[in-house]
């Protein structure tokens, strides 16, 4: 029997503390586990692989228990947690995702992103991902002090906070066309993502999107029993 789970988006930072005993809890309560993919914005932010925050290492030890289990781990980054690297990972053996990864779910081939290249229509936001992942600009942000990454981080959730505030709610979902075209591209009928906040298993025409949740009051995943999905929403 395979059992995995699919979680993103809880936002970690020293001010989510619930939510990080939340997933501490429900992560012994699920019990036996053979896999967990952590699809992106796990943390509100993500300075460098050596960050020496509190944060950073309560999650790898989090982690680390899980993984001693036996669970085999997975991350692919988020539009918040895009500097997460292989080093980071290392600490719990987790293995970095690409943008876009097919994995087989529940007896058949399915795609596995974060959810931000999905949403097309937001043209600023896809701006400013392409300078963010260029390999130039990380280096550039890497090479500073923590401090001033710290300043930095700060400055960007701000302006994101900001320009979400001045974008239609559409703008900021998913563009049906792109979705079509993205799993036309890898051959499936099933997506599986986080990111729009918009948790919901959206029939398509003979396939399925289902969309993750966000960790606030609540929390979200999709577990996998063998050939059994199922999107649940839990008290934290």
């Amino acid at each position: 029997m395979t059992h995995s789970l699919f979680i993103s988006d809880l936002h970690l930072s020293e001010d989510t503390r619930r939510i990080e005993q939340g997933l501490t809890t429900f992560l012994e309560k699920e019990g036996d586990l053979d896999r967990l993919f952590l699809l992106g914005d796990i943390f509100e932010a993500w300075i460098g692989d050596d960050d020496d925050g509190p944060l950073a290492r309560r999650f790898a030890d989090i982690m680390k228990r899980l993984a001693d289990t036996g669970t085999d781990i997975y991350f692919t980054r988020g539009n918040r947690d895009f500097l997460v690297g292989q080093t980071y990972l290392n600490e719990f053996g987790a293995e970095l995702l690409g943008d876009m990864v097919c994995k087989e779910v529940a007896g058949e081939s399915t795609l596995l992103m974060h959810g931000d290249l999905l949403c097309s229509d937001d043209v600023d936001y896809l701006a400013f991902r392409a300078i963010a992942h260029n390999p130039e600009w990380q280096a550039d942000m890497l090479g500073k002090s923590l401090v001033e990454r710290r300043e930095l981080a700060k400055h960007l959730r701000a302006m994101s906070k900001e320009a979400a505030s001045n974008k239609a709610e559409d703008i900021m979902d998913v563009n049906d066309d792109t979705v079509r075209t993205m799993m036309a591209e890898h051959g499936v009928s099933r997506l599986i993502h986080g990111h729009t906040h918009r948790p919901f298993r959206h029939t398509l025409k003979d396939a399925e999107r289902i969309v993750l949740g966000d960790w606030n009051t609540t929390g979200w995943c999709l577990r996998e029993r063998d050939e059994t999905l199922e999107l649940i929403e839990f008290e934290l």
